[in-house]
């Protein structure tokens, strides 16, 4: 197909686009974050620019302002071979509950409290995955379940670790046997229409996890982490970048600059293409103040590891920031298997616009089919950073 018409370009002398749509192409490929991590950035500058990156993350994920909640409900226990498997509801702002399971090591106590770790699921996965139970509804299709029970392989590793599901998916679906892509479509609507976005309430739900998880006797409250897979790792790095007490991350996914992918995945006259990744994904303004490596960056100097590598530049970009601060040793990034081979990979090369999305994946050294929780890089690194 001619390249050339399938990329958004002016016809005009001038530049400029009769079409709005490509108009607003145009800024978004000429256009860069105003709180962009520049790696140029003197360091005694530094803790200034995460305060401004930090501040306008809260402003940005709308968090309500609720009065006193009822606190947590434990439903039950059940012993499990090595731990404790408990349910607990939450109920983090008025007419909203949040269930969520807890693994507890046996041996862990008030007298002695281990390290924590909030576990967030891929896309449509469950807390059940996470925690390796069966499914609430048996016609729920899993994805590497060996793999993606993140919970459980933690509390293996002796971390008491808290599986909390996505809104709108699994046992907080409208309809669990639907599509959970439409439902959540049409949540974030409803979250927009309202002021607020589906990853600012995300992140709210788990945050009240987070500050409750702290209380608990049996946790030690100096050290707990986050982990994400996927569509989780979206509110596990915007809960790291504002909270400072957060002691570490897992970044279970490929590093992704947004606005770059949106530019070079869109077509003229294919709609569909604009909607990357679905409306849930969509905080209105984030992109005109930051994008995910900026806010990965946020994280530094604290401990950091990308299990699935993604593109090359915005990788190296990130270390900068924790060379930056001396803080090399709390950085990792792995690429997937398919990418490690430097050859195997595009680095250096311009991404073209107009691509389809296996292309991109190409150009972010990305191997979808391998998309999983990668417990052999995590569990043993995090297991390591929060050490006392």
């Amino acid at each position: 197909m001619d390249r050339e018409r399938d990329v958004y370009h002016s016809t005009r002398p001038d530049g400029r686009f009769l079409s709005t749509l490509g108009f607003s192409h145009l800024r978004l490929r000429t256009g860069t974050p105003k709180l962009r991590f520049d790696p140029a950035m003197p360091v005694d500058e530094l803790p200034e620019w995460r305060r401004e990156v930090q501040t306008r993350l809260r402003a940005l994920m709308t968090f309500p302002d609720v009065p006193p909640q009822p606190a947590p409900v434990k439903l039950w226990g059940e012993p499990r071979d090595g731990y404790e498997l408990q349910k607990w509801e939450t109920y983090p702002e008025p007419g909203s509950v949040v269930p969520l399971l807890m693994l507890v090591p046996n041996g862990v106590s008030v007298k002695r409290p281990a390290p924590a770790v909030l576990c967030f699921p891929g896309s449509a996965s469950s807390k059940e995955v996470l925690a390796g139970e069966p499914e609430l509804h048996p016609a729920t299709h899993r994805k590497y379940p060996e793999h993606n029970k993140m919970a459980w392989h933690y509390a293996q590793a002796g971390l008491v670790a808290i599986a909390v599901e996505n809104p709108g998916t699994a046992e907080l679906a409208d309809d669990i046997t639907g599509s959970v892509g439409a439902q959540r479509n049409c949540l974030s609507v409803d979250l927009i229409s309202d002021g607020r976005s589906y990853l600012g309430l995300s992140v709210f739900q788990k945050m009240h996890v987070l500050e409750w998880a702290r209380t608990l006797p049996c946790v030690d409250a100096d050290r707990v982490a986050l982990s994400g897979h996927s569509l989780g790792t979206e509110p596990a790095m915007v809960m790291a970048a504002i909270d400072d007490r957060v002691s570490a991350l897992v970044f279970n996914d490929f590093l992704c600059n947004c606005r770059q992918r949106i530019v070079v995945e869109s077509v003229p006259g294919d709609t569909k293409r604009h909607w990357v990744g679905g409306l849930w994904h969509l905080v209105p303004g984030l992109l005109e103040w930051v994008d995910f490596p900026d806010i990965l960056a946020a994280v530094a100097p604290r401990p950091l590891i990308i299990t699935e590598g993604g593109v090359t530049a915005g990788l190296q970009r990130l270390q900068e920031a924790y060379t930056r601060l001396d803080a090399q040793e709390s950085f990792e990034f792995h690429y997937y298997p398919k990418y490690a081979d430097p050859a195997s990979r595009r680095d250096g090369e311009e991404m073209p616009e107009g691509i389809p999305l296996e292309e991109y994946f190409e150009y972010a050294n990305v191997d979808a089919p391998n998309h999983y929780f990668k417990e052999h890089l995590a569990v043993p690194w995090l297991t390591r950073m929060l050490k006392p």
